[in-house]
């Protein structure tokens, strides 16, 4: 199961997410002290210019009433306030900060909780107390900075989401691109997209594919064109050995015409770099049939023995498959022991198709190289007809298709050959056949 958090867009988006978060909040966090203090700073101005203001009244016009919320009370009235030891930060703050910027020897004092913030100021030369009214130091309850914090943080994350996903776009072009290529198919230029990094990397990878491919081309033009150079001379071989008079001379050449026959048969196939067009065929009535037509021609052969649980969904390229089984029962025959076994199967990961037998199977370090090309792992064993190229052959079938080859031995003995096709193989041959060359 696939994970979001696993792919480039979703580390990318995660970091995104989490980055604007963390900015936001510290803003947030920022601003309302900022603005607390400004608060606390524009109160006491204010304070302070009221007491000033209420001062100056009293002194130069004593007969002119004072404005409805500012009073002068008598020092011996009990509505005076008491001192208070235990205010609230901001306001003893706010308290401190207005004695501060009055004379020395001045009582500042706030009214009683629960009424009208009311701010009580005595200087030493004042016969009353000056009561005037206070800003209030609490926050406003609907605050619309989260409102526009949430608008920006919205914004800016779609704004940095989108931006990532075109970021990794040509991220994934390349990737499957190099998926492809992995799997011997053909692989068009990737478009050079994104950062100047990406783009050097998608220039380098495209150069490499054009390199790999026209090497490829060349190998494979060389090799067929010499295989089928041979098979002209080899067919006269073989027509003037039809006519020797000695029939063990006869037979002796023969054999060996059929076995260059088959070797360069084998090039051929190996060199053939074209999709297969063939129409697709169920993968189980096919290995059916050809174990039944294996058991007819080859009567003294070892057994080959089916165990088809795929059904009639799985389908490849007739051709494709043929080539496939005969190249492993051509292997199992040659260096396996019977009995042979063919089994397809659906798998939570694909297609699976192996063929197996009860032989002596290949040593663990030379695995690796069991399906590299012209490797013979046992010359001694080879005999006549084998160019080490059977299992090369199905390695890079089963890759064309999409598909991933195992070479292992079984748990019972012998070599066991686990090829894995996706799902949407079927789908994928359909198209295959249809389309023109």
């Amino acid at each position: 199961m696939r994970r979001p958090i696993d792919s480039l867009f979703g580390r990318l988006a995660l970091l995104v997410v989490a980055v604007l978060l963390i900015s936001h909040f510290a803003w947030f966090i920022l601003m309302r002290v900022e603005r607390s203090q400004a608060q606390t700073r524009y109160a006491v101005e204010e304070a302070t210019f009221l007491v000033d203001a209420v001062r100056q009244h009293v002194a130069h016009t004593p007969n002119l009433p004072l404005p409805s919320r500012v009073r002068l009370v008598d020092p011996a009235s009990p509505d005076v306030p008491s001192a208070q030891a235990d205010l609230p930060h901001p306001i003893k703050q706010f308290v401190d900060e207005v004695r501060d910027r009055m004379p020395p020897g001045s009582v500042v004092r706030v009214g009683v909780a629960g009424r009208p913030p009311m701010l009580w100021v005595h200087e030493a030369g004042d016969r009353q107390w000056i009561v005037v009214p206070m800003l209030s130091l609490h926050p406003r309850p609907r605050d619309l900075m989260f409102v526009w914090l949430g608008t920006i943080f919205s914004l800016a994350v779609m704004c940095a989401l989108f931006v990532a996903w075109r970021l990794q776009q040509p991220l994934t072009a390349l990737a499957q691109a190099v998926m492809r290529f992995g799997r011997g198919q053909p692989v068009p230029p990737v478009p050079e997209r994104g950062p100047r990094e990406l783009r050097a990397l998608t220039h380098g990878f495209n150069q490499m594919v054009q390199e790999v491919s026209r090497t490829e081309k060349d190998r494979s033009v060389m090799l067929a064109g010499v295989a089928h150079d041979l098979k002209t001379p080899l067919a006269r071989m073989r027509l003037r050995a039809e006519m020797m008079d000695d029939i063990k001379l006869r037979d002796g050449v023969v054999r060996d015409v059929d076995s260059m026959t088959h070797i360069v048969e084998q090039f051929l196939a190996f060199a053939h770099g074209g999709a297969d067009r063939s129409e697709p065929v169920g993968v189980d009535a096919q290995c059916e049939r050809m174990a039944r037509s294996y058991r007819a021609v080859a009567p003294g052969a070892q057994p080959v023995r089916t165990e088809l649980a795929a059904g009639a969904d799985f389908c490849l390229p007739a051709a494709t498959l043929d080539r496939i089984l005969s190249n492993l029962l051509d292997n199992a025959h040659a260096y396996g022991a019977p009995p042979v076994v063919i089994a397809t199967d659906r798998t939570p990961h694909g297609w699976q198709l192996s063929v197996s037998d009860h032989g002596s199977g290949i040593a663990p370090q030379d695995l690796i190289n069991a399906s590299r090309p012209f490797v013979r792992l046992d010359p001694a064993r080879g005999g006549n007809g084998h160019s080490g190229l059977g299992l090369a052959i199905v390695e890079r079938l089963v890759r064309r298709q999409g598909g991933a080859c195992e070479i292992g031995n079984a748990d019972g003995g012998g070599l066991r050959v686990a090829m894995t096709f996706p799902l949407e193989t079927p789908a994928r041959a359909q198209a295959q056949s249809e389309s023109v060359w």
